[in-house]
């Protein structure tokens, strides 16, 4: 009996230590060149700010009107930042990780209303442009996805411009894409499809 118990109170420190360490090693900056919080890049005067580890979240951001942005410093939080700011565009569903700003049910070229966008599948009959919102699905080591903004469309590739691409991650990258049978296909398998402002 004495023998159960010590072995009882060993795996519950050990399991304790174990999520000491998890907790704080999920919380720090593996990357020394920068800090939560430092500017990194911008799109039209918006920022992207560094995050650490992609798993890591700050405080919530709100709107002087109570408009929810989003968790600091999260790619959905930079995104909703950037359309707010420079195209005065609040979401009605203002809620949701990256992957759920793609609604799957919508068909390419209709209106996303949770977003109040345009959204297209990939690949759609229309060509990504500067300014959309792209979303990649998730996959293992990031079940929330990831949604970053297209800062510009060339020939044969885009360039994403991206907040919280991981501890390591650059904040732009290019996409290829190639149009096949009079649709443009974005050559990465987790994009599930771009959105888009309708112009007035």
């Amino acid at each position: 009996m004495k023998t159960k118990l010590i072995i009882t109170a060993i795996l519950i420190s050990a399991l304790l230590v174990g999520y000491f360490i998890y907790n704080k090693t999920k919380h720090s900056n593996p990357n020394p060149k920068y800090f939560v919080g430092q500017k990194l890049d911008s799109l039209n005067g918006v920022y992207v700010f560094y995050n650490g580890r992609v798993g890591h979240t700050g405080k919530r951001n709100l709107s002087e009107d109570g408009y929810n942005i989003g968790l600091e410093y999260q790619c959905v939080e930079f995104v909703k930042r950037y359309y707010y700011q420079y195209y005065q565009h609040k979401m009605p569903d203002s809620y949701g990780n990256a992957k759920d700003f793609f609604n799957d049910t919508i068909a390419d070229g209709q209106i996303n209303l949770q977003r109040d966008l345009l959204q297209y599948t990939n690949p759609s009959n229309t060509k990504p442009m500067p300014g959309d919102l792209i979303i990649f699905d998730g996959h293992v080591s990031n079940k929330y996805g990831h949604v970053a903004i297209i800062s510009n469309v060339d020939t044969n590739k885009i360039e994403i411009i991206q907040q919280n691409p991981g501890a390591f991650g650059r904040s732009r990258i290019t996409i290829s894409f190639k149009k096949i049978n009079n649709k443009y296909q974005l050559e990465n398998d987790r994009v599930l499809g771009w959105l888009r402002k309708q112009r007035i």
